[in-house]
């Protein structure tokens, strides 16, 4: 996999436009407040859902899928940054996190 434009999530723009691409049961169990959610599995056919800016900044669990994504993205003409350590860095530095089903948020 070619190399991508990565940012470590304490260097994250505070009006950074993020693209949360994991799993919908993991979206549920807690997620950045302001992201948008669009699952890996089916980012192929819902790529017209990406907003237009730039850059776009990408998460995952762990930084790999966001990774893939981002390297997608890119080559489709889009300016989009992987987020390294996902949301396991994101919830250790205590960032903050909503969950959907009304208990307190996890990264699962």
């Amino acid at each position: 996999m070619p190399q991508v434009p990565t940012v470590e999530v304490a260097e994250l723009p505070a009006d950074a436009v993020l693209i949360d691409v994991r799993e919908d049961d993991e979206w549920v169990a807690g997620h950045a407040p302001d992201a948008q959610h669009l699952p890996m599995s089916r980012f192929a056919q819902h790529v017209s859902e990406v907003p237009e800016t730039d850059p776009l900044y990408v998460i995952c669990r762990s930084g790999s899928r966001s990774a893939q994504v981002v390297a997608f993205l890119n080559q489709q003409g889009h300016s989009s940054v992987n987020v390294a350590g996902g949301m396991q860095a994101w919830a250790a530095l205590g960032r903050p996190m909503v969950a959907e089903h009304g208990g307190p948020p996890d990264v699962v």
